[in-house]
């Protein structure tokens, strides 16, 4: 028969609360912790010719680039559509690293 495990999960919630109280404070602690940076900001039109003339691509390779269609690209360059999300964090990631596309 299995042995039973007495847990006190009052006592294990007022450490983390303490432990994360500490953090707060700018106290050395030993937890881990995960920054999630915030969502992109909308780029302009300009922005993303200027990025992708960064590259020196074409709006269809740099359309293969971003896992995105080319009439996407084009509406983006025209200014009639914006990009959501997903492709906003890579214009972002394309815009501070170009070559960082080229490589995944």
């Amino acid at each position: 028969m299995a042995k039973k495990i007495k847990v006190d999960i009052f006592d294990d919630m007022r450490e983390a609360m303490q432990d994360a109280l500490a953090y707060e404070r700018g106290e050395a602690v030993n937890l881990r912790v995960t920054r999630i940076p915030p969502r992109p900001k909308p780029i302009s039109a300009k922005e993303v010719r200027l990025i992708r003339r960064a590259l020196n691509a074409s709006q269809s390779l740099f359309a293969g680039y971003l896992n995105v269609s080319p009439n996407a690209v084009r509406s983006w360059s025209k200014g009639t559509r914006r990009p959501r999300q997903a492709a906003l964090k890579l214009l972002m990631i394309a815009k501070k690293n170009p070559k960082a596309l080229l490589v995944a």
